[in-house]
């Protein structure tokens, strides 16, 4: 009995001396980082080039496996079963972990508890564009001419519950206006129909109306964000064009399984921190309107719980319901 306590503080000690071992020896295998969308999309093409980076700061390839479904649910449940060893990460949509969990009925993981956040990738400001016939050239005279004919507007979204569906409800919430929203199977035939004039606007991520607006064919009204686009500095933000607490973006961030070590967490955060302050990353993706963040997973871990209260809210105040 008089060992017990010796040993218990024997454990202890090598336990914490673990923990800095830990960060010396990890990665000792080849890393899986799932993109829960199908290949070519921006989830797809973010985590090639940041896992292509983050194997040369790990010595370890990372390897990109696309698993798509259940509006991202797919891939990240894959993730949340893994084995909590940083060998399985997830690169997550700001859908999945703060919009998903009042989109759906049932999640196959509590978006609470499953993860731990490691840091912010890409972040993207969505941008209100309308196709040249809508009468209004500014945003004040856009809101006008929606309130002077609710509903008559049609705004399409890559469908119900996505990025530029709840972009819409909140414009709709902070404007007061009413605009039928018309769902899609996806940003581009939503795109397609609004060049061609079937629909009258889109809110969405710059990648998808980017080079749209450059040749003329898409106007756009504003940008929902706290400061103006680098690449558009004359589209003025919401606020800026009469339109108050309307700011709504998209990112992509790189979670892992809830029981990773602090350790192997601060290892990828250096990793990825390193993988995104790249000139030749920062160049690439400014391009496609995103900012790389690279933030700590506390700042990270906030940005979610703060988001899932936001647009908990929006979801409830639109009606809309769960699939």
């Amino acid at each position: 009995m008089r060992i017990a306590p010796r040993l218990v503080l024997l454990m202890g000690l090598a336990f914490c001396l673990s923990v800095p071992a830990q960060a010396q020896t990890y990665p000792d295998r080849p890393i899986r980082l799932i993109a829960p969308f199908p290949a070519g999309g921006l989830a797809d093409v973010l985590a090639r080039a940041v896992g292509d980076e983050m194997s040369k700061t790990l010595g370890q390839p990372v390897i990109v496996e696309n698993r798509a479904g259940a509006g991202g649910n797919t891939g990240a449940d894959a993730v949340a079963k893994a084995a909590p060893d940083g060998s399985t990460l997830l690169m997550s949509s700001a859908g999945i972990l703060t919009a998903n969990p009042f989109l759906y009925a049932q999640m196959p993981f509590n978006v609470e508890t499953a993860f731990i956040p490691i840091s912010n990738v890409a972040q993207m400001s969505m941008i209100l564009v309308v196709h040249p016939k809508v009468e209004a050239k500014t945003l004040a005279a856009f809101v006008a001419l929606a309130k002077a004919q609710p509903g008559k507007l049609n705004f399409g979204s890559p469908g119900i519950g996505t990025t530029g569906h709840l972009g819409l409800a909140m414009f709709m919430h902070a404007a007061d206006v009413k605009i039928t929203h018309v769902p899609y199977r996806g940003a581009a035939p939503a795109v397609t129909d609004l060049i061609a004039g079937q629909i009258d606007g889109v809110v969405d991520n710059p990648p998808t109306v980017i080079a749209h607006i450059q040749s003329g064919k898409l106007r756009p009204l504003a940008v929902a964000a706290s400061k103006r686009m680098p690449l558009f500095p004359d589209v003025p933000t919401a606020a800026e064009a009469g339109v108050a607490n309307y700011e709504a973006s998209s990112w992509f961030g790189i979670v892992a399984p809830a029981g990773t070590p602090p350790a192997v967490i601060a290892r990828l955060h250096q990793a990825i921190a390193a993988a995104v302050r790249t000139p030749a990353m920062q160049e690439r993706f400014a391009k496609s309107g995103a900012s790389l963040v690279g933030d700590t997973p506390e700042h990270f871990a906030q940005q979610i719980r703060d988001e899932r209260v936001k647009w908990g809210t929006i979801i409830k105040a639109a009606n809309i319901a769960p699939q």
